[in-house]
């Protein structure tokens, strides 16, 4: 009997050596089950990202581009010229922001890409009125170019040609009377016109200003 007993107790108590492996194998276990939460954690995280990026490709989904002038430039250098081409890009998102921008690269998607983020560096807000029009007639220069632009009843469409008429009509403005001045420069009267519309004030600035009442504006 005395050896039975002797027999159970050495196969049924678990040595003190043991007893600390056991209890790891737990906290391995307990671990395991928390990592399986972080990498669910990055997971979410992901999802995050992918809001964010269908909210930069709506935001971009908002601006038209529209090319006015590709031309093919050299530059002289040493052991020869070296070609390039640029591109005038008109960005706006038919809502009062417009901006010209220019860009040269190798190739023509390069050049106009870079087009496209310099007339976004530039954007100018144009303050449009009820009729999709301008407030108060206006005029811009730049080099050798001139417009001249005057609002225009409903109805009347947008009077202008060249690069002039893209950037009136990508700003938003669908009743307007414009008039080009001086050179044709492609470039130079984009850049007039959105000259002309950057100082462009409503009745309601133009009194608050010089400090009267807006029915003295009127009067």
């Amino acid at each position: 009997m005395s050896d039975i007993n002797q027999q159970i107790q050495s196969s049924e108590i678990p040595g003190a050596a043991e007893v600390p492996a056991a209890a790891e194998g737990q906290q391995e276990r307990r671990g395991g089950r928390g990592g399986g939460d972080a990498k669910g954690g990055e997971r979410r995280g992901g999802g995050g990202r992918r809001g964010d990026n269908r909210r930069g490709q709506e935001r971009d989904s908002e601006w038209q581009e529209r090319v006015v002038q590709i031309r093919r430039v050299s530059k002289t250098v040493k052991g020869g010229k070296k070609m390039s081409f640029r591109a005038i890009v008109v960005v706006g998102n038919e809502r009062g922001q417009v901006g010209v921008g220019v860009g040269k690269a190798g190739d023509v998607i390069g050049a106009v890409r870079k087009g496209v983020a310099d007339g976004k560096k530039h954007l100018v807000k144009v303050p449009l009125t009820r009729t999709s029009s301008i407030p108060t007639d206006s005029r811009g220069e730049d080099g050798a170019a001139s417009v001249m632009m005057r609002p225009a009843a409903p109805g009347t469409g947008v009077i202008a040609g060249g690069s002039i008429r893209t950037v009136l009509e990508l700003a938003g403005i669908k009743n307007v009377l414009a008039k080009r001045l001086g050179s044709k420069t492609p470039l130079n009267n984009a850049r007039a016109a959105i000259q002309a519309l950057q100082v462009l004030r409503t009745h309601k600035d133009t009194a608050k200003e010089r400090g009267i009442s807006l029915e003295q504006i009127y009067s």
